[in-house]
C-alpha cells in the first residue's frame, strides 16, 4: 500500500522533527511514508477567513498530491478535519467534490493511523518520566480520536500519565483566532498553562503542534521547564531509549 505524510505548514516549516519521527517510526513496520513534494498548506487559514476561493485553490493542490495515495498520515487533528470541509467547499464542483471525497476517507491522524489501521498500541517504548496529554479540539471533538493517544500511552514503560486540570478546554489558539482576538486568546493559554504547571508533569505531549507551539510559549515566557512534545516525537525518544538500553545489557 502507498502511505504518504501530509506534514501540514507548521511541523513543515517550525518541527521538522515530527514528520521525521513520524516517518522513523512506521519504518520499523515496514511502511516507508511516500512524501509529495507538491503539497502545500490545506487552505484552512483562507478558509476559515471566509477566503473560499483561495481556500478552493490551496485545497485542490492537496486533492492532487495524494490522489494516488492509498492512506495520507498527517501530524494534526485540525489539518485532517479541515480536509473534512472540502466536499462542501466543492458542492458547485462535481468532479472536485468526489476527489475531496475519497481524500477524506484516506486520511487519517497519526495515534489514528497506529492504532486503528495499523492495530498496534505498544511500540515497546520506554520513556521514564511524568507526563500530562492535552486532547487538541480538532482531533479529540471533531475527528472522534481520544482512546487512540491514551492507548499508546499507556503501554511506554515507565511513563507516569497525570490527568490534566479542564483537559478539555480549548488552549486559546485557533489558528487566525489568535490573531483576531488576541486578548481572549492570551486568558486562554494562561489558563491552561496553569493546569498544565498544577500536573507538576515533566512532559506536556499533544496531537497537534499549533496547540502546543501555543502553549509551549506562554510556558517559557512564564520561565517553567515543561518539555513540549509531540506524540510522535515522545513514541520515537521512547523507542530508541527502549533500544539502547536492551542493547547495553546485551
Amino acid at each position: 500500500m502507498k502511505v504518504s505524510l501530509f506534514i501540514t505548514c507548521l511541523s513543515d516549516a517550525i518541527y521538522p522533527r515530527v514528520g521525521e519521527t513520524m516517518m522513523r517510526l512506521l519504518a520499523r513496520y515496514g511502511i516507508v511514508l511516500e512524501f509529495p513534494n507538491v503539497q502545500t498548506c490545506c487552505g484552512q487559514p483562507a478558509y476559515n477567513s471566509g477566503y473560499w476561493k483561495e481556500a478552493r485553490a490551496a485545497a485542490k493542490t492537496i486533492i492532487h498530491a495524494f490522489e494516488d495515495s492509498d492512506f495520507v498520515v498527517t501530524p494534526s487533528g485540525s489539518c485532517a478535519y479541515m480536509i473534512h470541509h472540502y466536499p462542501e467547499m466543492f458542492k458547485e464542483e462535481p468532479e472536485w467534490q468526489e476527489k475531496a471525497l475519497q481524500l477524506q476517507k484516506k486520511v487519517f491522524e497519526f495515534s489514528n493511523f497506529l492504532v486503528e489501521v495499523l492495530g498496534i498500541q505498544d511500540l515497546g517504548a520506554r520513556f521514564p518520566h511524568k507526563v500530562t496529554y492535552h486532547p487538541s479540539c480538532h482531533g479529540s471533538r471533531l475527528l472522534g480520536v481520544k482512546h487512540e493517544p491514551m492507548a499508546l500511552l499507556n503501554n511506554v514503560e515507565g511513563l507516569e500519565l497525570v490527568p490534566l486540570p479542564f483537559a478539555e478546554d480549548c488552549c486559546g489558539f485557533g489558528g487566525t483566532f489568535a490573531i483576531k482576538m488576541s486578548d481572549i486568546s492570551g486568558a486562554m493559554v494562561a489558563e491552561k498553562a496553569e493546569h498544565v504547571i498544577e500536573t507538576e508533569a515533566e512532559v506536556l505531549v499533544g496531537l497537534d503542534m499549533g496547540c502546543l507551539m501555543n502553549i509551549a510559549g506562554h510556558l517559557r515566557y512564564r520561565n517553567q521547564p515543561v518539555r513540549v512534545m509531540h506524540l510522535a516525537e515522545l513514541l520515537y525518544e521512547g523507542v530508541s531509549y527502549s533500544d539502547e538500553h536492551t542493547a547495553n545489557r546485551a
